[in-house]
């Protein structure tokens, strides 16, 4: 599917928590649609399908390192039984014409959604706003939260449990990938991400620059001998103030105008072929706050505009 012909959406719930440090992101898909975001999508001439949930095991805290506890991945073995069959319904919605929206969740289900959309598109881009890197793998992460791992995978890095999901490796090259709104890296995240070269736009480098000089660089990056863009878009990129109802929040981070300019210039270039929204957790959000601001956010990303 061209992201320029863009005329059917289809949303995707991922109700996974397993790949974060707390409960609560199962919730999050379905804390989006009460917020709207079908009728809002429908509102700008989208053909909007709603395609339910992947089924997610639930499981115990004391069954968190159940596979083996070296490999440093809680909960691995239902996390990548989820991510194959996300990867094949990303795929599917692709061939079928329709640009796959998912809904999360934690983190850890961009590596499904990236895997599918390579597996029907090629060579993408990603442009992955996020608070964290998402670069650890499963030698450097101090916590064993796969959600931290899902990015480091897509690159070829970790475990091969992870990085074999989609059947290739690896799933995208680092020049193609670029960070936004970086401000929370642990020190293996910083080694792996100055081996590979991927772009990091940080907080402070946003504040120096502006949002829009830092899309407009990304974009290009992304776009460089690409099919096109996966977006994969942490509610955790926004400052707390913004949006509470997040598991792992970082203070001074993106404000809500620079979040929609974000979507905006995405929307304007046409170059978004799928995308994730991830890390709502409704059980620690101020009235469904966060959710709404997600839906806000998805209406720029498909074209909504004040005039």
């Amino acid at each position: 599917m061209q992201a320029d012909r863009l005329s059917a959406v289809a949303v995707l719930g991922v109700p996974l928590e397993l790949g974060a440090g707390r409960a609560g992101t199962s919730f999050g898909p379905d804390a989006i649609r009460r917020a709207g975001l079908q009728s809002r999508l429908e509102a700008l001439g989208l053909e909007v399908s709603d395609e339910g949930d992947i089924t997610v095991a639930s499981a115990l805290p004391s069954q968190q390192a159940e596979e083996n506890p070296l490999l440093n991945m809680k909960h691995a073995r239902e996390i990548i039984r989820v991510n194959r069959i996300l990867s094949r319904r990303v795929s599917a919605l692709h061939d079928g014409g329709r640009l796959p929206l998912i809904l999360g969740g934690d983190h850890s289900l961009a590596l499904g959604t990236i895997a599918g959309a390579a597996r029907s598109r090629g060579r993408i881009g990603v442009i992955w706003i996020d608070a964290h890197g998402d670069v650890n793998t499963a030698d450097t992460s101090p916590s064993g939260n796969v959600h931290g791992m899902p990015l480091a995978a897509a690159l070829g890095y970790g475990h091969r449990a992870l990085t074999a999901i989609g059947g290739r490796q690896p799933l995208v090259r680092p020049e193609n990938v670029v960070l936004i709104g970086v401000r929370s890296l642990d020190p293996g995240e910083r080694s792996l991400l100055r081996q590979t070269g991927v772009t990091v736009f940080t907080m402070p480098e946003i504040d120096r620059h502006g949002m829009a000089f830092v899309m407009e660089q990304a974009i290009a990056m992304a776009t460089r001998g690409t099919s096109g863009v996966h977006l994969s878009f942490d509610m955790d990129s926004l400052d707390p103030l913004h949006a509470p109802g997040v598991g792992t929040p970082v203070a001074g981070g993106l404000t809500i105008r620079e979040a929609h300019l974000a979507m905006e210039l995405l929307a304007a270039a046409r170059v978004v072929g799928s995308a994730d929204l991830v890390e709502v957790n409704p059980l620690l959000d101020d009235g469904n706050r966060s959710a709404e601001l997600a839906v806000d956010l998805a209406a720029s990303l498909f074209g909504e505009t004040i005039l």
